[in-house]
C-alpha cells in the first residue's frame, strides 16, 4: 500500500479502477455494502470519488484481498476506532487567565489529539471566564 494517490479533487470510476486494480463493477458493489463509500455524482451522473474514498477503497482492498476478511468482517473492522485515538489520555492544563502576544501552535503535521484536546479545554475555559465578566 505504498501507492501515492494523485493530487486531484475528484476521480472518475475508471481512474479509481485503474490505479487501485479493482474492477468498476466491484467498486459499485462495494458502494452498496459500505455506506462510507459515497462518491458524488456529476451532472452527467458519473461517479466522482474523493481522495478519502480512494483511501478507504485501498484499505478495503487490503482487508479483503490481502488479510482475508469477509465483507462482514471488513465492515466490522472499519467501524472500529483506531486504538491510539480511543486510549488517548486527556491532557490537563492550567486555565488561560490572560492572553498575551500571539498564540503559537505546532505545525499542522505535528498536531496530535492530546494537544488539540488541551487547546480546546483552554479555549472553553477562556470563553467561560469572558462570559462571566460584566
Amino acid at each position: 500500500m505504498d501507492f501515492q494517490i494523485p493530487d486531484k479533487l475528484y476521480f472518475k470510476i475508471g481512474e479509481v479502477a485503474k490505479f487501485t486494480g479493482i474492477k468498476t463493477h466491484v467498486l459499485r458493489y462495494w458502494e452498496t455494502e459500505f455506506k462510507s463509500i459515497r462518491p458524488n455524482k456529476s451532472r452527467s451522473n458519473q461517479r466522482l470519488y474523493r481522495k478519502q474514498d480512494v483511501d478507504l477503497i485501498l484499505r478495503l482492498k487490503d482487508l479483503l484481498y490481502s488479510q482475508g476478511f469477509t465483507i462482514a468482517g471488513a465492515r466490522k473492522k472499519l467501524r472500529e476506532k483506531p486504538a491510539k485515538i480511543v486510549d488517548a489520555p486527556v491532557v490537563k492544563s492550567e486555565p488561560a487567565t490572560e492572553v498575551v502576544g500571539q498564540l503559537t501552535l505546532p505545525l499542522a503535521g505535528s498536531l496530535d489529539l492530546k494537544i488539540l484536546k488541551a487547546i480546546r479545554q483552554d479555549i472553553l475555559r477562556l470563553k467561560k471566564s469572558l462570559d462571566a465578566k460584566p
